[in-house]
């Protein structure tokens, strides 16, 4: 072989055999004159000039060296994703979603039958393993539109400084924040009336209202963002005028100002001029053609306190409607001074949604994917247990948002403390995503995330509005069973103690006893016999800013698997 190569390398054959075709096609064509040699020597002539180019080009090395056949190489990594979601991964991997996740949200979506014979697929000895304990009473419920007042209710009013005066009766699962101009028009077109037909809420995202979510009159939820899309002037600032023409239409019921998402928390974004097409820019109130820049950080306030009175400010220009924000936790002392903004103002938001760094529908860089952000159970339990703390959870209603595909991720986030829950990605997988992960690209294959015309055209809107609804109805039903199993009426009646976790080989612990519990009141007149991340945090926070007042020190005789940042504790609502 070694004096093969010397002679001839063996890695130029492709290129050599398409020469030779060439050749053969030539000589074929002058003696016989059939005009299917043509196609020879065309795909001869062709391969020979790719081989040429590949020798010359300096771009990549592995054509130089391998021209012609080297292109395969890029083919199959091409279509790797592809290859390893149909025929080497299994049912249970999740990359981002297992193959069973995603075939159950068709199933549903579709309205097809979605029992599984011969057992679970899931490893029941495996640590982490988590159930739902049954009742030997269950119970049987007439329905399952499960909902949550939101804002207070009518029987029992916000008691917030400048209070909702519209409260809503909001789904305990709702579409989450995806923004035209990342979603298709055609997806806009079939969530919002998804929605509609099913009676539960729209996120519109940071992207802003859109003329293609006002078409079928589903209840919205407006996302104000740091670029105030929507409600903003020339120079960017936030616009009373512009928010006020919003905001009190009918269609939107709450309003949800956005600090921060899972996808990419405290990082900005850049939507380039190339893609800000007249009917973005209508809706995001930006020129058309310009780079569109969604700073890190809100202009609108500076401070806790600045931004309880702008939540306030926010809520009143809606004529009272719900009002709260979203964000996904970071340092925890940031957390507190908001907390604190409230016990000293006496505003509070109506709702917070937390939202999970392992969340996330848009790209963002690959360091904020994997490596930024609190996961969606810790920051649940340390926004949920810092409330009962100090005495305001009753008046503040929790969405958790985070890779919530089934009833029971939505049964374990309630029962973490949560009053609801959203999901982006599993309504995404009801339009007919097939998690090809070309979000960014504008080839989304299946017209969800592009704003090409013709892909889009591949999407039918009453098609996909009706399995938006039926995944979300038959989601809820089968959170009805797994609530009628535990004995319960209605979901909020979930707690720590309804889900089972297995330790180990030999050890399982119902939730309750494995995670911590805030005792009501207690940051206000026990902080020193508190877990270590309110003892340490909560003495740095201040409502005048969101930096600590000191520098943050964790006590050294912590144990090595202590979990200092945020606690393990979980309680009932």
């Amino acid at each position: 072989m070694n004096q093969l190569h010397k002679i001839f390398p063996v890695r130029y054959t492709v290129m050599v055999l398409c020469m030779l075709l060439l050749l053969a096609g030539i000589i074929a064509l002058a003696l016989h004159g059939s005009p299917w040699w043509w196609l020879a020597v065309l795909a001869g002539a062709a391969l020979t000039l790719l081989g040429l180019r590949d020798r010359r080009q300096t771009r990549h090395a592995i054509l130089r060296n391998y021209p012609v056949i080297g292109h395969m190489r890029f083919f199959l990594e091409f279509i790797r994703p592809e290859m390893r979601q149909y025929f080497i991964e299994s049912d249970t991997e999740a990359l981002p979603f297992s193959r069973a996740q995603r075939s159950l949200v068709y199933q549903r979506a579709k309205g097809d039958p979605d029992n599984r014979p011969f057992g679970t697929l899931m490893d029941v000895g495996a640590r982490g393993y988590e159930w739902v304990n049954h009742s030997m009473a269950p119970t049987r419920l007439d329905g399952h539109d499960f909902r949550v007042w939101i804002g207070g209710s009518p029987d029992a009013p916000s008691q917030s400084v400048a209070p909702c005066t519209q409260p809503y009766h909001a789904s305990v699962f709702n579409i989450s924040a995806m923004s035209f101009g990342a979603l298709s028009a055609n997806a806009i077109l079939a969530l919002n009336k998804g929605a509609q037909i099913g009676g539960f809420a729209h996120d519109t995202g940071e992207g802003s209202i859109s003329q293609h979510h006002r078409v079928h009159g589903g209840d919205l939820i407006w996302e104000v963002a740091s670029g105030y899309f929507g409600c903003r002037n020339d120079d960017g600032s936030f616009s009373e005028e512009r928010y006020i023409a919003n905001a009190t239409q009918p269609q939107v019921k709450m309003i949800e100002l956005k600090l921060s998402q899972g996808a990419k928390p405290g990082h900005g974004g850049v939507l380039p001029g190339a893609k800000v097409t007249p009917e973005i820019a209508a809706a995001r109130g930006i020129p058309v053609g310009i780079d569109c820049i969604s700073p890190a950080r809100h202009s609108a306030f500076s401070t806790p306190e600045e931004m309880m009175h702008f939540i306030a400010r926010l809520r009143q220009l809606s004529d009272g409607k719900p009002t709260g924000f979203k964000f996904c936790l970071g340092h925890p002392w940031e957390w507190f001074a908001i907390v604190k903004a409230m016990l000293k103002t006496g505003i509070t938001p109506d709702f917070i949604v937390v939202d999970g760094a392992e969340g996330g529908t848009g790209a963002a860089p690959v360091e904020f994917t994997d490596h930024v952000g609190v996961p969606l159970q810790e920051g649940l339990l340390l926004v949920h247990n810092t409330l009962i703390g100090v005495n305001l959870r009753d008046r503040i209603k929790l969405g958790a948002a985070g890779k919530v595909i089934t009833a029971f991720d939505i049964t374990r986030m309630m029962a973490l403390g949560a009053d609801w829950c959203n999901a982006g990605r599993g309504f995404m997988m009801a339009l007919g995503c097939i998690q090809a992960q070309t979000c960014h690209t504008g080839n989304c294959p299946t017209g969800v995330t592009t704003q090409d015309g013709v892909r889009q055209q591949a999407l039918v809107v009453p098609d996909k509005a009706t399995r938006v609804a039926q995944f979300h109805k038959s989601t809820l039903h089968a959170l009805q069973e797994l609530v009628q199993a535990a004995g319960l009426r209605h979901p909020c009646e979930l707690n720590a103690h309804h889900i089972v976790r297995r330790i180990s080989d030999t050890e399982v612990r119902l939730l309750s006893n494995l995670l911590l519990q805030v005792r009501p009141g207690a940051l206000l007149d026990d902080l020193a016999h508190q877990h270590d991340v309110f003892c340490t945090y909560w003495p740095l926070a201040s409502a005048e800013s969101f930096q600590p007042l000191a520098q943050p020190h964790v006590k050294p005789s912590a144990p090595a698997d202590h979990h200092d940042m945020v606690p393990q504790a979980a309680g009932g609502r």
